[in-house]
């Protein structure tokens, strides 16, 4: 076996996809409490975007150069001092904000959830962040009851599509706001679909929504509330529409104080705005439970998260622009193995 090599995706400035680099990185060692994985997966998710943008008050603090991936999966190649729960060769997720678009990186053993060996590695990293957020929205912040009434903003995104195949599986009623094109998707998951470019979701549904969950944030939600029912929940966990139109990190936090304010005087309306890494930081067991039965869904085939391309590191500032240039049904998952698809159509040819 040769000598290890680390390499990662960085960001040199803050801006365009032009920014990111790929560049040779010192091999990560694990301390004291770590584990070193050799990444496996680690998807390339919108939030990322949104890092790079210098726009996400998570990482506000991080000045580049500095390593993006929001999550991993990883097999264990190397045990720190004081770790006794896990073996060589062991398979474990984790969600790390930034730092996983690597070969390889150290993870605190704590905080790391096992990963079934009979699931795919992308697949598995596909649940992190968009599943466990979409799950937690379900049941850690909406408590949603069967045959509750539920409006999916975004319904052929990450967070959507999870959303639509978990409440199904709750017996909720489902609709789900999406370009045209995407409505045989939304209805392959389970829910009605809505043209956003051609109906208004605020008039569908007599008497309004139990709760609507919405990662987008157009005018300020104000027609998502609009389109509650009386003490009904607007789950807000997003404001893709901010990043799509280039506004500024303190415009996007006052839109998030406006909101608290419109919940206030809506009527009898409920705001609640979720944060992963909020609930993370509040309650850590939580995080790992529900990525565990995430896990097991997946292994029992009971879900099967869309895989939109495998990638190479060739290809992470690419996968950036897609995702800025939306429609994406699956997600993207940089596989440090994989050769480039320079390299993979040779071979093909050969």
């Amino acid at each position: 076996m040769g000598e290890l090599r680390n390499r990662v995706v960085q960001v040199r400035c803050f801006g365009g996809p032009d920014g990111l680099e790929v560049v040779d990185a010192p091999l990560p060692v694990a301390g004291r409490g770590e584990v070193r994985v050799r990444v496996l997966a680690s998807s390339v998710v919108y939030t990322d975007v949104v890092i790079r943008r210098h726009l996400y008050p998570q990482t506000i603090s991080l000045r580049p150069p500095f390593v993006l991936g929001y999550d991993v999966v990883g097999e264990i190649d190397q045990l720190g001092q004081d770790v006794t729960s896990f073996k060589l060769g062991d398979r474990v997720a984790d969600m790390t904000v930034v730092g996983s678009n690597a070969a390889y990186r150290t993870l605190r053993a704590e905080e790391v959830t096992r990963v079934p060996p009979s699931v795919d590695a992308a697949e598995a990293a596909a649940l992190i962040l968009s599943w466990t957020t979409a799950y937690q929205l379900l049941h850690r912040a909406a408590h949603v009851k069967r045959g509750q009434r539920v409006l999916v903003h975004g319904a052929a995104g990450a967070v959507g599509q999870a959303l639509l195949t978990l409440g199904r599986m709750e017996g909720l009623e489902l609709w789900g706001t999406a370009r045209g094109d995407h409505a045989a998707l939304v209805r392959e998951l389970g829910g009605t679909p809505i043209d956003y470019q051609r109906e208004d979701f605020t008039k569908v549904v007599p008497g309004g929504f139990d709760v609507v969950f919405d990662g987008i944030g157009e005018d300020g939600c104000r027609r998502s509330l609009a389109a509650l029912k009386r003490g009904g929940l607007l789950c807000a966990y997003g404001y893709t529409a901010g990043v799509q139109a280039h506004r500024s990190l303190f415009s996007i936090l006052t839109w998030t104080a406006r909101l608290y304010v419109l919940g206030w005087l809506s009527g009898g309306r409920r705001v609640y705005f979720y944060s992963i890494n909020l609930m993370r930081a509040r309650h850590p067991t939580w995080f790992r439970e529900d990525l565990a039965q995430l896990f097991e869904l997946l292994a029992a085939r009971a879900i099967q998260p869309r895989i939109a391309e495998r990638i190479s590191f060739a290809e992470v500032a690419e996968a950036h622009r897609r995702l800025e240039a939306g429609g994406l049904e699956g997600k993207l998952v940089l596989c440090p193995d994989l050769p480039s698809r320079h390299q993979r159509e040779r071979e093909l040819t050969v």
